[in-house]
């Protein structure tokens, strides 16, 4: 008693030296300024709030959908019926991209400053690989279930339209990198998978050229293989980087929290499309490339590309198929703690404290989607109808993990979980606060 008596009597309230130069520090400045723009969420929020709040991951959703068609598209075992369950989830995919563009469009419209603080955002701005994700499994869509009902003018706006995503994710793998490098401050400890999410766009190219190539005529065939090995090249070494990173924290640190880990899955995305894009490749080459295109042997260069691609795509698969398993386990021991995010589709869910980004990700249909699709190219290279038979089981495990997902997404939007001020990927936006007052 006598004590804080005292101290309201001195000087500054009794505080030291030190306490008072604290007042001027930096760093307790900067955490100060954001804490006044963290306040608890409002009981109720009309739709122009909400919107404010229609955040880069959402287009996870998009992303996986997509997937789940590809996968559909291109599973053995098909049977009646199968393509038109493949094609109303393509043209599901379909609306909901362009209902998402719509309310992405109304965010920007209606509250400026918030959108352009997304694509830079430290949190919400590493989402943005998921939109072009989304269109590369749109055009693989195209191609599967649009080019066998259309003439050849489809055919060849798909290869300018190859061309053009190739270019616009390159540059965005770029920018979001050099983002990550001149502004964080990330440490070691808290590796984990989704750093590799800007490279993301990059990583679906292969396969989604193994499916072009075959359509394409033989002068915009070639061009494509080739730009597909090289882009794809790029990612997977990329990817291994950050998965050196990864495991490095996993063995010098711990697992993850329990909520934080099924974003262990992401780690089975990149070995996965990129196994499967070099099996995809490597079949192709026979028709491809010519007898001679590298060598003088008497066997054809592609024969030899397709035996390379093959055992390439074999050697990574299993990879893919390990961290999966450590993922699920890890998953299972703290699946009772887990609620619906936007992240359960693919995408990771940070948290910004500092200069740290504390990652909370629930993904289940996207990355194990891509090992799906590297089980069957290498099933069909290798025509095992044992593998067939297991990519069909694993196709009917995503579809119904994309069912139950689905749901809880709707039940989280319905209850004001998700979209939601104050609870979404853009809820630390500095000097932007939410809803109406964003803009």
């Amino acid at each position: 008693m006598s004590g804080s008596i005292i101290e309201r009597h001195l000087p500054h309230g009794g505080r030291t030296l030190a306490e008072r130069e604290g007042d001027h520090d930096p760093e307790k400045n900067e955490d100060h300024r954001r804490n006044l723009y963290r306040a608890s969420p409002p009981d109720s929020a009309s739709f122009k709030d909400r919107i404010a709040h229609f955040t880069w991951p959402w287009f996870a959703t998009t992303m996986s959908t997509g997937a789940l068609a590809v996968v559909l598209g291109q599973t053995p075992n098909k049977f009646d019926g199968l393509q038109t369950i493949g094609k109303i989830f393509f043209i599901l995919d379909l609306v909901l991209f362009g209902l998402f563009n719509v309310a992405m469009a109304l965010r920007a419209y209606w509250f400026p400053r918030r959108f352009l603080a997304s694509l830079h955002h430290p949190v919400e701005g590493l989402f943005f690989g998921s939109y072009w994700v989304s269109v590369s499994l749109l055009l693989n869509c195209m191609q599967a279930y649009g080019v066998p009902s259309t003439g050849p003018w489809l055919i060849k706006a798909i290869n300018v339209l190859f061309w053009i995503y190739c270019a616009i994710v390159l540059v965005v793998a770029i920018g979001q990198y050099y983002v990550l490098f001149q502004e964080e401050r990330l440490r070691i400890t808290d590796a984990v998978p989704a750093w590799i999410f800007p490279i993301y766009p990059l990583l679906v190219i292969g396969p989604m050229a193994g499916t072009m190539v075959p359509s394409q005529p033989h002068h915009s065939a070639l061009p494509m293989w080739i730009g597909a090995v090289m882009l794809q090249g790029l990612a997977w070494i990329v990817a291994l980087m950050m998965y050196a990173m990864y495991m490095q924290r996993l063995m010098t640190s711990s697992l993850p929290a329990p909520s934080t880990r099924p974003g262990m899955y992401v780690s089975v995305g990149p070995a996965g499309y990129t196994a499967a894009g070099l099996v995809s490749l490597g079949v192709q080459a026979p028709n491809i490339l010519n007898t001679n295109a590298f060598t003088q042997n008497s066997i054809p260069d592609g024969d030899i590309v397709r035996v390379v691609g093959t055992m390439s795509g074999i050697f990574i698969i299993l990879f893919a198929f390990w961290f999966f398993c450590i993922s699920t386990v890890a998953v299972v021991a703290g699946v009772r703690r887990m609620t619906f995010t936007l992240n359960w589709w693919a995408v990771s869910r940070f948290r910004h404290t500092r200069n740290i980004l504390l990652l909370t990700h629930i993904q289940f249909v996207f990355p194990n989607a891509g090992m799906t699709l590297a089980a069957i190219q290498v099933g069909s290279a290798l025509s095992s109808p044992a593998i067939n038979g297991i990519c069909s089981a694993l196709t009917i495990l995503l579809v119904i993990m994309w069912l139950i997902t689905a749901v809880a997404h709707i039940r989280a939007l319905w209850g004001g979980k998700i979209m939601w001020p104050g609870k979404d990927e853009d809820k630390d936006m500095q000097n932007l606060g939410w809803g109406k007052f964003s803009a």
